[in-house]
């Protein structure tokens, strides 16, 4: 699409319940484009998150008093909206403005009235975290008033961006309240198409079949998937982040997404060369200290390390198939070489384990491990799905055995207790990663992985998947640097197969080989970075204020095209 000059923003707000609070995915999509805005629109580009923060400040919020003062005072004095505003500290250090939403919960019957009157919203079944949610949004919209009322800035094109359902009254306040600024709106995951794979029905053989309202109903999800399919059938522009959950838009929010706006990656912070080579050789040795200190006997130096990672979505995120594919590479005898298998999802813990810790801190002799599999102690480790998936297959860590499985159930963000590494600075040491998804409308975790020059597997069920098949996923196996499975419904036990032959293809490569594998991974993460996907945003930009001109000159005329 050619943009014309008249349809790019002077000013552009983006709301997210991520920003500044690192949950899940969103937040990398967020800070990750950050830079690239920043550069782009210069301090005129303005992220809005929760203050969700007490005593403990948000690490990755640096207040700044001296911005906007004299509308955060007017705002604070005349419209009693509590924001604190700073920079964000990412690459780009944007401006944001963390809201205190506390007070809007005395008004929200009444906000949830003014909703249903205006939109049909329905918020009567809405529990746990729709509620403040929802107070956040409508916070964010009387915010993103102020400030445009206050600054004057009603002949400037203003976008206002509002990110999954968390958002959706936001993106509904700006339509009704301020309609000369341009909404946009992104699911990044239906939560209706969320919840049915995650609640182990079919979603893609039946997808057709589907009716998102009544599968809402029937899942308990009336509320959220109400004010999202309403906002994304309300704004200038809707997108998402891949070719399958725009299938899963079209039948589940009844509206196929204007653009598809595929999620980059910054990567100006990896390491190169010489310093790249410093850091694996680190990871590597802190992640075969540990899985020794663990298993209580040596491990050979060059055994193959890999892992799978993501948010604790045991059937989504394909948890369950990694588990079951190293069962079946264990009992492959032509495997020669040892294969330490890490899953690093946050769970319910309670802590770092003490023996372990006592154990990496003194340098002991090895002795039999205590409990060779998990790293930290967990709340309710009788109902742990992965211990118990572990504990039904059998698997010991025993030094007879070639494959051994090391569950990592806690965030790993530099003070863990274990590894006190970040994630990424462990990701840099593993020969490959396992992504066998189930439901993943993106897929940073394969996507974070080949920037690291580490080959992976994930499935035509991530749209990370879906685009690399077309875009890089050319070779045979791993070949390239990446695998694409072809996954559906019915070939669970396929998928698992296929990984046990891929993991052991790897173990059998040369150096030279997996050198060459390493340089094709980063090859195809260079072509997914913001540089190159930017543009659908631009595009994105461009469509909701052609869009609002259109809403604003026509009035009654139907708003998309």
């Amino acid at each position: 699409m050619e943009i014309d000059a008249r349809h790019t923003p002077d000013y552009l707000f983006e709301a997210s319940w991520e920003v500044c609070n690192k949950v899940g995915g969103i937040y990398t999509v967020l800070s990750t484009r950050a830079n690239i805005l920043q550069k782009t629109y210069k301090d005129r580009v303005f992220f809005i998150g929760p203050d969700v923060w007490g005593e403990q400040e948000s690490p990755w919020f640096k207040e700044d008093k001296k911005l906007f003062g004299s509308w955060c005072d007017y705002a604070s004095r005349n419209q009693h909206l509590p924001i604190r505003i700073g920079r964000w500290k990412i690459p780009g250090e944007p401006i944001v403005f963390l809201i205190k939403f506390d007070a809007f919960f005395e008004k929200q019957n009444d906000i949830y009235a003014e909703m249903w009157m205006d939109y049909g919203v329905d918020s009567i079944a809405a529990y746990g975290d729709y509620h403040e949610a929802t107070m956040f949004a409508y916070a964010t919209g009387v915010v993103i008033e102020s400030f445009y009322r206050f600054h004057h800035l009603e002949a400037e094109n203003v976008i206002a961006h509002f990110n999954e359902w968390m958002t959706g009254a936001a993106a509904l306040y700006i339509k009704k309240h301020v309609p000369k600024i341009a909404t946009l709106f992104t699911t990044h995951a239906t939560s209706i198409g969320r919840s049915i794979a995650g609640n182990n029905l079919p979603l893609y053989d039946h997808l057709e079949r589907y009716n998102g309202d009544q599968m809402a109903r029937q899942l308990n999800m009336a509320a959220k998937h109400s004010i999202e399919k309403k906002a994304a059938h309300n704004v200038d522009c809707f997108t998402t982040v891949s070719d399958i959950t725009a299938a899963e838009c079209a039948q589940l929010l009844q509206r196929l997404p204007d653009i598809v706006t595929p999620n980059g990656f910054e990567k100006d912070f990896i390491p190169k060369g010489v310093n790249h080579s410093r850091a694996r050789k680190k990871a590597r040795k802190v992640l075969l200290n540990v899985a020794e200190k663990m298993v209580g006997h040596t491990i050979h130096p060059d055994a193959l390390l890999i892992a799978t990672s993501g948010r604790y979505e045991y059937k989504n995120k394909g948890i369950d198939v990694f588990i079951d594919a190293m069962n079946l590479l264990r009992k492959m005898p032509e495997l020669t070489k040892d294969v330490i298998a890490f899953i690093m999802v946050p769970g319910w813990v309670k802590g770092p384990r003490k023996n372990l810790q006592e154990r990496l801190s003194s340098g002991e002799p090895l002795s039999t491990g205590n409990c060779p599999f998990i790293t930290h102690e967990l709340v309710e480790p009788q109902h742990d799905m992965v211990m118990n998936q572990i504990r039904r297959l059998g698997f010991c860590n025993d030094e007879r055995e070639r494959v051994k499985i090391i569950f990592v159930p806690s965030y790993l963000n530099g003070d863990d207790g274990i590894f006190n590494l970040p994630y990424y600075d462990l990701l840099i040491g593993l020969d490959m990663t396992v992504f066998p998804s189930y439901y993943e409308p993106w897929g940073y975790t394969p996507h974070e992985s080949v920037a690291f020059s580490v080959p992976t597997i994930t499935t035509t069920l991530a749209g990370f998947g879906v685009w690399a098949k077309k875009e890089g996923d050319r070779k045979e196996g791993i070949n390239d640097g990446i695998e694409v499975i072809y996954r559906n419904d019915g070939n669970y036990t396929e998928v698992a197969e296929e990984i046990a032959a891929l993991v052991h293809e790897l173990s059998l490569k040369s150096n030279e080989q997996v050198k060459i594998l390493k340089q094709s991974a980063a090859a195809l993460a260079d072509m997914a970075d913001w540089g190159h996907f930017i543009r659908y945003y631009k595009e994105a930009y461009s469509k909701a204020l052609h869009n609002s001109f259109v809403r604003l000159s026509y009035p009654y005329k139907l708003k998309t095209e």
